[in-house]
């Protein structure tokens, strides 16, 4: 966890230019350098992807700040672990989307039977996120006193249960794609590399870590950094990719957690540091905002498919209806007679 205080980070450059790292030979000298021309700069709410050059590896590479994960966490006043397993989820959700070759989102969804029955995480194209967990606090309240305080491992807090990757086009035209796994991984990230060598049958790593920056009088604010890498399969004009999928892996675990989350380590240094000797191809990154979907018309359009008695049943005293959102907290009013 990060502990010094920071002072607030630029936002992504959505139009960042197309880079290519050059080749270097490897020393301890090189990899404490920043990336030359790097697109990324120091900022944060952004996602993008790589392409390790001259191999069959591809990635994608995201940092979450004060413009999503730190509203997301602090709108339902979580409890920290709990704060942290949204925010992990979100960063997943966050980086799958960067994959998408339509307009849609990606919805990570968890549900299970333990002291966090529901948590969905979803991103969009368009950039937009965001999340949202339905605690049990009896239970999780016992889970805490049982850990003693330390972080609880997911089947922990989901309990015994599923996670879902939905893909979702805009196009009503076009069938979304959902697969599921069983909750077996101690981390959101092992979850999701279980979801990918079942769902996709590509070699995939994931590393996703969220921090929290202590300010002066005791504020905090949320941050997360991912990757994820993946091997290409080889074909007979690409050989085997096996040697350099194993390399871009060796060199991807080695990855500490505060390199992911560090204000002062850009995304763009963190893979200079990592790929240097072969050089990374990297794309322009999507800035990503804090925006949530809900609508009154929305909300009014499933109200009105409810039957009419019910609607009544559910009015208050002053013959209005009231539904809050749970991702966002948004208050909705709606007189009976306009429903």
């Amino acid at each position: 966890m990060l502990e010094a205080s920071r002072s607030p980070v630029e936002t992504a450059r959505p139009n960042a230019h197309l880079a290519r790292m050059l080749t270097h030979d490897s020393s301890t000298e090189m990899t404490d350098k920043a990336m030359p021309n790097d697109p990324f700069g120091p900022g944060d709410d952004f996602v993008a992807t790589f392409q390790i050059e001259d191999t069959s590896v591809r990635g994608r590479i995201a940092r979450l700040g004060d413009g999503v994960l730190d509203p997301i966490l602090k709108r339902h006043d979580y409890p920290r672990w709990a704060a942290h397993l949204l925010g992990e989820a979100v960063t997943l959700a966050v980086l799958v989307s960067a994959s998408l070759k339509f307009d849609g989102k990606v919805m990570v969804q968890a549900q299970g039977e333990g002291p966090v029955p529901l948590m969905v995480a979803e991103a969009r194209s368009d950039g937009g996120v965001r999340g949202y967990l339905r605690l049990d606090k009896a239970k999780w309240d016992n889970l805490e006193r049982i850990n003693k305080g330390q972080r609880p491992h997911v089947p922990q807090a989901i309990g015994r249960g599923v996670m879902a990757l939905l893909l979702q086009p805009n196009d009503p035209n076009q069938a979304p794609w959902q697969s599921m796994v069983p909750i077996e991984g101690a981390t959101i990230a092992q979850c999701a590399q279980l979801w990918f060598s079942q769902s996709e049958q590509a070699p995939t790593r994931v590393r996703l870590a969220i921090a929290e920056i202590s300010e002066p009088g005791g504020t905090k604010r949320w941050r997360s950094g991912g990757a994820i890498i993946q091997q290409v399969a080889g074909d007979d004009a690409r050989g085997s990719t096996d040697d350099s999928w194993d390399n871009a892996r060796h060199l991807f675990d080695t990855i500490e957690d505060i390199e992911l989350v560090d204000p002062d380590v850009s995304s763009g240094t963190l893979l200079f540091r990592l790929f240097h000797e072969t050089g990374v191809r990297l794309e322009p990154p999507r800035a990503l905002t804090d925006k949530c979907t809900c609508s009154d018309g929305k909300l009014l359009t499933t109200l009105r498919q409810m039957d009419k008695g019910e609607i009544r049943a559910l009015a208050n005293e002053d013959g209005a209806i009231t539904a809050d959102c749970q991702f966002c907290g948004r208050l909705y009013r709606f007189p009976v007679e306009q429903i």
